[in-house]
C-alpha cells in the first residue's frame, strides 16, 4: 500500500526550488553587471547579440526580474507573457542558422505591448479593465502581427489610464483596476500622465527594451514627456489600428515608445504598412512611407538647419526664473548648439479656438459608442458586448472597478442615445475636423 511521502521530502524540494532561483537571480545580476543592459539601445543589444555576449532568452530574464523587483512599485506592467521565454529560444536559434544581416533591428528584442493591443495569445487585452478580462481576440492585432514577423520577442503588457482615460473625467491619469496607480519613476508622486502611462513608465524603469502605446489625443506624447522617453505619434492611418480597443478611429494610432530616438525609429520602421484589417486609412498613408525606412534619416546632424518654431503659449509659459523654465530654455540651447534655427515666441492665431473650441471632444463622443461596440461584437470571446454592457459591469461591481468608485462619466453618456450620436451639432464637428486635414471615417457602425 503506498503512503505519502514525508514532510522532510516536501521540505526539501521547496528549497531545492528556492536555491535554483536564487542561482537564477544571481547570474542575472551578473550579466547585468558585466554588460550594460539597463539603458541598452536595440543597436547595442544586437551588437551584443553578434559578439555571443548576450542571448534573447538572457536579455528577457533580465527583463522578467526587472518586473518582478520594480512593478509592485512602479505598476507599469499588467502581465507578462508566459511564453516570453519560448520566443526568446526561437530568436536564439534563428539567429545561429541566418546569416548576418538578413535580420531585423527588432530580432530577439523584448517588446512591451500597451495593453489596449492585442495579440492572440495567452495574455489579455483589456484596455486595464476587468470587464474584458478573458476576452479572446480574432487575430493579432496589425502591428503585432509586424512585430512577430520581425522576430521581436513580445515581453508583456503595460498598464494605461483605463480605457485609454477616456472611463471618467475624474480618474487619474495612469490609473487602470487591474493595476491600481501607475507611478512615475523619476518622481513618484509627479503624474505619469497618460493614456499610454505604462509604456512610458517600463522604458524610463528599464523593465523592457522597447514598447508600443496608442494616441487619440496626447497619449503618447504626454507620458513620453513625463517620463523623460521619446515617444513618435505617427501620422493617421501609418500604422494599423486593427486590433486595437478604439477610441476615436479618425485620430487613433500606434507609436513607439522607447528610451532613444534611434530605437523609436527602428521600431517604427517594423510597425508602418498596410493592413487589409485597416485597409482604408493604411493604404493611403503607406503611400508615403519612404523606400528604405525612416532610420535612413538618424543623421548626427540631422538638425543642422532645421527650422524648429517655439510656441510659447501656452506649451513653455512658465514663470522666467523657474525651474521648468530653466530646464526648457538649456533644451533650447542645446538645439541651438546642434545647428538648429529656433523661430522662438512663434504664435499661433487660433490657439485659444483649437483647445477650447475646436469641437474635437464633442466629435470623439460620437465615435467611441460606435466603434467600441464594433470591436466587442468582433471578439471571439467577450463578458461584454457593448458600451451598455461595460457600464452594467462597473456598475455591479463597483468595488473591483476602483478604490473610490465614481460613475464612468464619459462613459454614461456616450452610451445615452442614437439621437445624440446623430445630431447635427455632432456631425458639424466631425466635418470640420475633416477638413483641417485628418484622415476620414474609417466604417465603424453600430
Amino acid at each position: 500500500m503506498a503512503t505519502d511521502p514525508p514532510l522532510g521530502f516536501y521540505q526539501s524540494r521547496v528549497l531545492l526550488i528556492l536555491i535554483a532561483a536564487e542561482l537564477v537571480e544571481r547570474r542575472t545580476v551578473a550579466l547585468a553587471q558585466a554588460l550594460p543592459l539597463e539603458e541598452a539601445s536595440a543597436r547595442d543589444l544586437q551588437l551584443a547579440f553578434r559578439q555571443n555576449k548576450l542571448t534573447s532568452r538572457q536579455l528577457t530574464k533580465f527583463y522578467l526580474y526587472r518586473i518582478r523587483r520594480l512593478n509592485p512599485l512602479l505598476r507599469g506592467v499588467i502581465e507578462v507573457n508566459p511564453d516570453a521565454l519560448r520566443q526568446a529560444d526561437r530568436a536564439d536559434r534563428e539567429r545561429k542558422a541566418k546569416p548576418y544581416g538578413s535580420l531585423s533591428a527588432l530580432h530577439g528584442i523584448p517588446v512591451l505591448l500597451k495593453n489596449n493591443i492585442a495579440p492572440k495569445d495567452k495574455m489579455n487585452t483589456t484596455a486595464g479593465s476587468f470587464a474584458l478580462f478573458g476576452s479572446v481576440v480574432p487575430r493579432d492585432a496589425g502591428v503585432v502581427a509586424r512585430l512577430r514577423s520581425a522576430g521581436a520577442v513580445l515581453l508583456g503588457k503595460a498598464s494605461l489610464s483605463e480605457w485609454a482615460h477616456y472611463r471618467s473625467s475624474g480618474d487619474l491619469s495612469g490609473w487602470c483596476a487591474r493595476t491600481g496607480q501607475g507611478k512615475n519613476p523619476y518622481n513618484l508622486s509627479a503624474d505619469p500622465c497618460g493614456s499610454s502611462s505604462g509604456s512610458a513608465i517600463c522604458m524610463a524603469a528599464n523593465m523592457g527594451a522597447v514598447s508600443l502605446g496608442t494616441e487619440t489625443d496626447g497619449s503618447i506624447l504626454c507620458p513620453s514627456s513625463s517620463n523623460s522617453v521619446v515617444g513618435i505619434k505617427p501620422t493617421v492611418g501609418l500604422t494599423s489600428r486593427s486590433g486595437v480597443v478604439p477610441l476615436a478611429p479618425r485620430q487613433d494610432i500606434v507609436g513607439p515608445m522607447c528610451r532613444t530616438v534611434a530605437d523609436a525609429v527602428n521600431v517604427l520602421d517594423v510597425i508602418v504598412g498596410f493592413d487589409p484589417f485597416d485597409a482604408e486609412a493604411t493604404r493611403e498613408a503607406s503611400k508615403y512611407i519612404p523606400s528604405g525606412g525612416y532610420k535612413q534619416f538618424l543623421k548626427a546632424d540631422g538638425l543642422k538647419g532645421k527650422r524648429l518654431g517655439i510656441v510659447r503659449n501656452p506649451y513653455f509659459d512658465y514663470r522666467s526664473r523657474s525651474l521648468v523654465a530653466k530646464a526648457f530654455e538649456s533644451h533650447f540651447n542645446t538645439l541651438r548648439k546642434q545647428g538648429a534655427v529656433l523661430l522662438d515666441h512663434l504664435e499661433l492665431a487660433n490657439i485659444n479656438e483649437i483647445y477650447s473650441n475646436s469641437g474635437e471632444d464633442l466629435a470623439m463622443s460620437a465615435e467611441f459608442k460606435l466603434a467600441l461596440n464594433t470591436y466587442l461584437r468582433d471578439l471571439v470571446v467577450s463578458p461584454v458586448r457593448s458600451l451598455a454592457d461595460v457600464i452594467a459591469f462597473n456598475n455591479k461591481h463597483k468595488h473591483a472597478v476602483s478604490e473610490n468608485y465614481r460613475i464612468a462619466i464619459y462613459f454614461t453618456i456616450f452610451s445615452s442615445t442614437q439621437n445624440y450620436v446623430e445630431s447635427q451639432k455632432v456631425w458639424r464637428c466631425i466635418s470640420r475636423i475633416k477638413q483641417e486635414g485628418r484622415d476620414p471615417y474609417q466604417g465603424y457602425s453600430e
